[in-house]
């Protein structure tokens, strides 16, 4: 994640290897001396696992198909004390679609702390497996693999996914699968993939505007019977009446925002960064809009460019614009640009090795090393209402789409040794 090649250049690997040890040792073992307590609250006194409570809840009424409580707060509450003596006075904002709840059934019928305990090893496995699939895709990265790991490990959204418990190594799972997919040319397998994000509709947001914008037919149509199967599954287990409910709760979701982020200092898309910088809801809403058109135009644009413009390069920009653009977008869903980082350090490397030394490139991997660690500052936006990770971010997308007129003479990333 985030190498560079050129070992008079500041980012040398000995340098990243050292920080990510360093960062490794200080989020860990913090983490780790937190929740060493007895019981299932933490040093904090906080339920460990925390939003994991929400899906243990959610499972705990499928099975009892009790789909008429699915999206009430009141009932959840009393069930999650029930369960979780502990969980007492917590509530969620319910936002999952009906099928959700399906999924976490088995896990309901554990205590919650073995039900946490194995969430948590399904979570780091599947993160784990994702990041060793793409490094292995990238040849540039195989003498690097013991800094890789350390960056992983490392890496903050990953560290936040664990602490919280939640399921964006679910959604890290989907695109990984869906970029080995698309480098094989198999595009209707991709969209299959895409639609199963449907849990989490706001990270598909991206990837459907491109794929029409780009004609890429084959993968809509994917995504959408993916994504309806997925639904239909919800239909006939509850009947129609939770879905009726789901979509009415997304259409007026924007009046329950301050309940779905009561710390929006968590959060790094476009849209928190324009509600925390500007004071007026509307003109702030507006600005978000305006920019995530732009974003999107340009990783439009990084796709339609030239048919040879580097996969690395075209879906890193899909990656970070799927964040960028999604209306709801905390911190933990950032592990998602796992893959961004290892296929760009790739290009980067490759870049060094043909004496590439564009602008586009000569500042790809300061941007890389800031959009890593930025996060980790995300806390300050509380007081300077400035998100510097979505900038970094913001930034990367414009420098990837330069970047990607000078792939168009370049050997195509391709994801062999």
């Amino acid at each position: 994640m985030g190498m560079s090649a050129n070992p008079s250049g500041w980012l040398t690997v000995k340098r990243l290897r050292a920080h990510g040890t360093i960062l490794a040792l200080c989020l860990w073992s913090l983490y780790v001396w937190t929740i060493a307590t007895p019981g299932l609250c933490d040093r904090n006194r906080n339920l460990k696992g925390t939003d994991f409570l929400e899906f243990y809840t959610l499972g705990s009424l499928a099975l009892d198909r009790r789909g008429s409580d699915l999206y009430d707060m009141s009932a959840q509450a009393v069930l999650a004390a029930q369960r979780v003596p502990e969980a007492a006075g917590i509530r969620y904002l319910p936002l999952y679609p009906p099928q959700v709840s399906m999924i976490f059934a088995p896990l309901a019928e554990l205590s919650y702390g073995w039900a946490l305990a194995f969430w948590w090893i399904c979570s780091a496995g599947l993160y784990g497996s994702c990041c060793y699939a793409v490094w292995r895709a990238c040849p540039n990265l195989r003498d690097y693999g013991g800094t890789a790991f350390l960056l992983a490990v490392a890496f903050p959204p990953f560290f936040h996914l664990i602490a919280w418990g939640q399921t964006s190594a679910l959604a890290l799972a989907c695109f990984t699968l869906m970029f080995f997919l698309l480098r094989d040319k198999h595009e209707f397998f991709a969209g299959l993939v895409l639609g199963c994000l449907i849990f989490k509709p706001q990270l598909g947001l991206a990837s459907a505007v491109v794929f029409m914008a780009v004609g890429a037919w084959k993968s809509v149509a994917g995504a959408a019977l993916s994504a309806g199967a997925q639904l239909l599954a919800g239909i006939f287990y509850y009947g129609t009446a939770p879905l009726r409910h789901w979509l009415r709760l997304l259409w007026n979701v924007r009046a329950a925002m301050p309940l779905l982020e009561p710390k929006p200092y968590q959060t790094h898309s476009l849209r928190t960064f324009w509600s925390m910088l500007v004071p007026w809801h509307d003109f702030a809403f507006g600005l978000y809009v305006l920019s995530a058109m732009v974003l999107l135009g340009l990783t439009i644009v990084c796709w339609r460019r030239n048919p040879s413009t580097p996969l690395a390069l075209r879906y890193s920009s899909l990656l970070l614009a799927t964040v960028l653009v999604a209306p709801h977008l905390t911190v933990y869903d950032l592990v998602i640009l796992a893959p961004a980082f290892f296929i760009l350090s790739d290009w980067l490397i490759g870049q060094a090795k043909l004496n590439q030394s564009a602008s586009a490139t000569t500042w790809l991997g300061p941007l890389l090393y800031l959009a890593y660690a930025l996060p980790l500052l995300g806390p300050l936006a509380r007081w300077t209402h400035l998100q510097l990770s979505v900038i970094a971010l913001t930034t990367l997308v414009f420098l990837i789409s330069r970047g990607s007129v000078i792939g168009a003479n370049e050997r195509p990333f391709n994801g062999t040794p």
